[in-house]
């Protein structure tokens, strides 16, 4: 029998993990979305025509869409077709079958197979589908007007708050396409978990998950992050970067740029504005990218025509820093973990970070060699304490 303690820990339980003020936007966004949507519609009543306000079923789209923005079910597409789809059966169902036991069973497991057969589940469309059998005269006299008012102008208006508020207001990346984000630019991993590990995993559940795979991804990383900083301890960027690297800034000349570099032996310098915050990086890949040789050329002489100033008014090559390097610069805190290190340089490809301050500027670097070095260090101080 179960007892007080047991029945408290399921009460306690929260099954969202949203902070208060994620909890508190929810609520304000399903209610703006409701009033927006019940005013448009009733003012279309007002103008002479009779429509119920509202589906009831949009209460707990609502909730999905603003709660769960990254579950598959709250997607433009599953929260769309699944509506309009079962409102259609919805009503063939109240217009074709008499008794209302069966119709209402019809009705929910004719909508629900039939999202899950054009892959549109959600699950207040059997809900919406068995308003029509269960209704008053006036939604059973719209007959299939039923789908387009109030149940279209309901989704239509509710999916275009939401894609406005999770983007704009709650800073969602909604809508998302799951297992597909950054598959193109993403270079091809090595080690960990893959997508296809994912995927098979998933399919291995036979069962549904209430979670796309981008975020399944992102959650076991951020799992692997935290492992791997209880294990190792407080070891920053501070702890292993170098101090003191050149850089360059937006009107610093080719020429002396690529002379600082090929010095120091430097295969990628930060460009920096006049108070020392980095603004983009420069590579070797961005000096050698614009000297287009033909097979009799002399690559000395081009590179050497390149980086040189110009001294007439025109020219068609860049002049400054600031017009070759790249401005998608990532950067992180000297207060970060290595642990963020590890993912940008194993799996996303970066060679060297440009790490900054409080204030935004920066002070210094972490190439590959100094992570590496970090992580050895750790294991011979962990192998020699075990001897």
């Amino acid at each position: 029998m179960m007892n007080i303690s047991q029945f408290l820990r399921f009460i306690i339980v929260d099954p969202v993990n949203l902070s208060i003020k994620g909890k508190l936007l929810s609520v304000v966004s399903s209610f703006s979305a409701i009033l927006i949507m019940a005013l448009l519609t009733q003012k279309l009543s007002i103008m002479g025509v009779a429509y119920p306000m509202i589906v009831a079923s949009m209460g707990a789209s609502a909730v999905i869409l603003f709660v769960m923005p990254h579950s598959p079910l709250a997607q433009p597409w599953p929260f769309f077709g699944g509506q309009l789809i079962s409102a259609i059966i919805g009503v063939a169902c109240a217009l074709w079958i008499a008794d209302t036991a069966i119709a209402s069973a019809c009705a929910v497991g004719g909508s629900v197979f039939a999202m899950l057969l054009l892959r549109c589940l959600h699950p207040p469309g059997a809900a919406t589908a068995i308003a029509p059998v269960l209704s008053d005269d006036l939604i059973g006299s719209l007959g299939y007007g039923f789908v387009l008012m109030p149940v279209g102008l309901n989704v239509v208006v509710l999916l275009v708050i939401a894609i406005v508020i999770n983007r704009w207001v709650l800073r969602h990346a909604y809508p998302t396409a799951p297992g597909t984000q950054n598959i193109i630019d993403k270079p091809v991993q090595k080690t960990g978990i893959t997508d296809q590990d994912l995927t098979l995993a998933l399919e291995n559940m036979d069962m549904f998950m209430d979670v796309s795979q981008g975020d399944l991804r992102k959650l076991l990383t951020d799992a692997e992050a935290q492992s791997f900083k209880r294990f190792k301890g407080n070891i920053t960027c501070a702890d292993i970067m170098v101090r003191d690297v050149p850089a360059v800034e937006y009107g610093t000349e080719v020429e002396e740029a690529w002379n600082i570099m090929h010095k120091q032996k430097l295969k990628a310098m930060p460009v920096i504005d006049r108070a020392g915050r980095v603004i983009g990086i420069i590579t070797w890949n961005d000096f050698f990218k614009f000297i287009n040789l033909s097979p009799y050329e002399s690559f000395q002489d081009k590179f050497r025509a390149f980086i040189r100033r110009t001294p007439d008014v025109s020219t068609d090559k860049p002049e400054s820093i600031g017009h070759m390097m790249s401005s998608s610069v990532v950067v992180l805190s000297e207060s970060t973990h290595i642990a963020d290190l590890i993912s940008l340089m194993s799996a996303q490809g970066y060679r060297q970070i440009p790490i900054i301050n409080n204030e935004n500027r920066l002070v210094g670097m972490v190439y590959q060699a100094n992570l590496i070095a970090a992580l050895y260090d750790e294991q011979l101080a962990a192998v020699s304490s075990q001897a």
